[in-house]
């Protein structure tokens, strides 16, 4: 009887093992059908102050023109906005704020730049946070 099982079953996985070999991958498909892989990042600065008043156009463009240019001067883009968000201590804040989107390359000096300008103007303008979203794109000139 014991035979009668055993056999079948042994048999039965030795064939298991004998499946075609899976096909040859294919070639991966280009991410971008035209232009490179690039990183767009977007910092969305606040410009109510803490203290009370908020940070002007003069002050803005000292900003950018002092310390954002310099490290991204292929070029940049700036929105305004506006926008909420719940502050630290629990309350939701409403402010008029700056978007700046970049497109740079995947590297660590574009990290430390933006980086930079995110602890120089919490820095400067007693902000709790500057938000930073990224996203890989293709872009083409």
């Amino acid at each position: 009887m014991f035979r009668v099982i055993a056999v079948p079953v042994a048999l039965a996985l030795m064939l298991a093992g004998c499946q075609a070999p899976p096909s040859p991958p294919t070639k991966p498909q280009p991410i971008c059908a035209g232009g490179d892989v690039m990183m767009q990042t977007t910092l969305w600065f606040g410009l109510s102050k803490p203290q009370g008043g908020t940070v002007s156009s003069l002050e803005w463009m000292n900003f950018v023109d002092n310390e954002v240019t310099p490290r991204f001067r292929a070029g940049l883009s700036v929105y305004d906005a506006r926008g909420q968000w719940l502050g630290d201590n629990g309350q939701l804040a409403r402010e008029n704020s700056k978007a700046l989107m970049l497109i740079h390359g995947f590297d660590s000096t574009a990290n430390a730049n933006i980086e930079a300008l995110r602890t120089l103007y919490k820095k400067r303008f007693g902000q709790e946070s500057v938000m930073r979203v990224d996203a890989p794109v293709c872009v083409a000139f």
